[in-house]
């Protein structure tokens, strides 16, 4: 691990920055091999095998975003114990973090073996497909414990600033990634299996590449043989973080499934349309959703440390630039749209829908941000149920809502559409209260106790 930069002194803006493009590029790579699984089994193994593989992307993101999730409550407690420069309460947190992960993952993978055959048969997957998506998910679950290593590896790295490390491993384990799908897929003919496959081994290599440089760290996040053990304390405030923000992805799931579902319900072309915007969409959230997380580390640090008002400057900061590169982001991505559909289908209906659906979202993804960033600072305090509970009635309730009243007397694409800058303000409106109330209640605490840093 590379010398961790300071947090806690000097400049905030270069500092955000520097963490969060990385963050942003991870995900960002994370969605172009994924793109390169679906097309070499597209390419080469045709659309039954692709579809099979698609079609399991509703049950891999429910249970990846909750131990995702899981995995922001190791950052933040990491990031306090750095910022209170409590070496020793470092070591146990990171070596909890790690336990928790193993476990985590071998649960997943043996519950996904009992489960996976009706998860498939719940989503009404067509008979053709079903025997292949059940491969492919019992192959994928077989590898969750690399996915969990990985993703609680990751938090611990970001815990101390460092987003470049994960990465550079993720660069390597994706490249070995395409190159495995092409071998497996066109070599030795093992269609949506050797996809499968090809996914667990590279997850493998990424998380035992961090795992390496965790053992070579020359901090308190070094990992120690016979260090390996769950502290109670630590693993309670682990979950008391973690799990709401998980169950927060979860619904965010659910009720994308129902919005699927409306979507579903205007044809073919608004389907393909919808599907191509996404793929734009989803660049624009990981700009945004990285200068959350990096709020999360910096204001876990310093908050750790006492200094709630360099916390407040953080959000502050946090703010303003998530503002300016997610739109400018989302400006690019608007004016080149059209040029950027036609690369997934030149068909003029899907392009038409699928520009609607970019052109609203992208342009009103300002409302988005505040929501974004001031989860990411209550979380770094360690406030997680607010945060939580305000996304989940705000924007999950609206959307839910929304789908079965206005979207079903106003059956169109624009009205559907329309929910998400609706729910994003309720949602801002709402949050912009809880953040206030809640720094609030921490500065009374840190007065009364005499901690406070004026």
């Amino acid at each position: 691990m590379k010398e961790q930069p300071d947090l806690l002194n000097g400049s905030i803006a270069p500092k955000l920055m520097a963490f969060a493009i990385p963050l942003a590029m991870t995900s960002i790579l994370q969605q172009l091999f994924n793109a390169a699984d679906i097309a070499v089994i597209g390419q080469f193994a045709g659309k039954h095998a692709m579809a099979a593989v698609g079609c399991n992307s509703p049950v891999i993101a429910l249970t990846v975003n909750l131990f995702v999730g899981v995995s922001i409550g190791a950052n933040v407690i990491i990031a306090n114990f750095t910022g209170q420069q409590d070496e020793r309460r470092i070591r146990e947190s990171v070596h909890t973090a790690m336990v928790l992960a193993i476990i985590c993952g071998v649960f997943v993978t043996c519950v996904g073996q009992i489960i996976a055959r009706p998860m498939i048969s719940l989503l009404d997957t067509p008979a053709v497909i079903a025997p292949m998506a059940v491969k492919y998910l019992r192959i994928y679950f077989m590898g969750m414990i690399f996915i969990m290593l990985y993703n609680f590896e990751a938090a611990i790295f970001r815990s101390q600033g460092d987003t470049g490390t994960p990465l550079r491993c993720l660069m390597i384990s994706g490249i070995l990634n395409v190159i495995l799908n092409l071998f497996f897929v066109i070599v030795l003919k093992m269609d949506v299996a050797g996809v499968a496959l090809a996914t667990v081994l590279s997850n493998g290599v990424s998380a035992g590449l961090l795992l390496w440089h965790l053992c070579r760290a020359k901090s308190a996040v070094r990992l120690q043989k016979g260090s390996f053990r769950l502290e109670g304390s630590i693993l309670k405030d682990i979950l008391r973080i973690g799990v709401p923000s998980g169950l927060q992805g979860v619904v965010f799931s659910i009720s994308n499934l129902v919005i699927q579902s409306a979507i579903n319900s205007l044809g073919p072309d608004v389907v393909a349309g919808s599907a191509a915007a996404f793929n734009m969409e989803v660049l624009g959230y990981y700009i945004l959703n990285s200068f959350a997380q990096a709020a999360v580390t910096f204001v876990g640090q310093n908050f750790g440390a006492g200094n709630l008002p360099r916390c407040r400057k953080i959000t502050r900061q946090a703010l303003i630039l998530d503002e300016v590169c997610a739109m400018s982001v989302a400006a690019l991505l608007i004016i080149f749209g059209h040029r950027i559909l036609m690369l997934f289908n030149p068909d003029p209906a899907v392009i038409h829908f699928g520009y609607v659906r970019a052109t609203i979202l992208l342009s009103t993804q300002a409302l988005n941000v505040v929501n974004e960033v001031l989860s990411g600072a209550m979380r770094g305090y360690g406030i997680s149920m607010v945060p939580a509970a305000v996304t989940f009635i705000g924007v999950c309730g609206t959307r839910i809502l929304w789908v079965y009243t206005v979207f079903r007397h106003a059956h169109t694409w624009y009205t559907l559409m329309a929910v998400y800058p609706v729910s994003w303000l309720i949602t801002m409106v709402v949050m912009i209260a809880a953040y206030f109330i809640s720094i609030k209640k921490i500065r009374i605490r840190l007065e009364a106790s005499g901690d406070a840093n004026n």
